[in-house]
């Protein structure tokens, strides 16, 4: 049983690094902190977490990341 602690210690480290890593981006665009996070392999709704936004918003980041 101690498989699924485990799990959820990783995932809650993996956050609290990609949060720290946008942190310093305090005036960076959404889309840019989601090119950043997505480095994480973050799906849209952790990346909302760590952001503070909608998921809708982080699936609009990334078109425009696209789109550049």
């Amino acid at each position: 049983m101690a498989k699924p602690k485990r799990l959820e210690a990783d995932q809650q480290s993996k956050l609290m690094l990609a949060y720290l890593c946008v942190s310093t981006e305090i005036e960076s665009s959404l889309a840019r902190k989601v090119e950043i996070l997505d480095r994480f392999d973050l799906t849209n709704t952790e990346i909302a977490t760590v952001c503070g936004c909608t998921e809708r918003s982080v699936q609009l980041s990334r078109k425009k990341t696209i789109m550049r």
